[in-house]
């Protein structure tokens, strides 16, 4: 999808963004609730309303909450921005599903562990749960990979 739109505007920013527009969005096979999403959080961006570019000098929770008055940025999303774009060392992205089940699989359970859970196991990886996060993710997707290629 990000190829979609880049191929449409160029360098994905605000403006171009704003020009294609929920319509032009949804032309492209973002679904209308998504491409309302974007198109807010363009015009925030643009506007100084979420100045991007100083969310790094910002703690995790004010970071966080920041992104989340954004409609559509709930806690994943915010999450997995700080860890992934920001690169903060200790964010575990809340509800991730993936990390629910390698974590599972790590203490030898198939069921699905609780976000209280969570917690609890991953307390003792602060302040580096970023760092356990990717090796999970990796684990989950091989394998992923594995049974594909079974």
């Amino acid at each position: 999808m990000y190829l979609r739109i880049a191929g449409a505007v160029g360098p994905v920013e605000p403006a171009g963004i704003l020009a294609l527009g929920v319509t032009g969005l949804q032309r492209l096979g973002v679904t209308r609730q998504k491409a309302a999403y974007i198109a807010d959080l363009a015009e925030r961006v643009r506007s100084g309303q979420l100045p991007l570019h100083r969310l790094g000098t910002c703690t995790d929770a004010e970071a966080g909450e920041r992104l989340m008055q954004v409609r559509g940025i709930g806690p994943w999303t915010a999450g997995i921005y700080l860890l992934m774009a920001l690169r903060r060392p200790d964010i575990w992205p809340p509800g991730d599903l993936a990390l629910h089940k390698a974590l599972g699989r790590l203490h030898g359970t198939t069921s699905m562990l609780s976000v209280a859970e969570v917690e609890r196991l991953t307390a003792r990886w602060r302040p580096l749960r970023a760092v356990a996060a990717r090796i999970l993710w990796h684990g989950y997707l091989e394998e992923l990979r594995v049974r594909a290629h079974a």
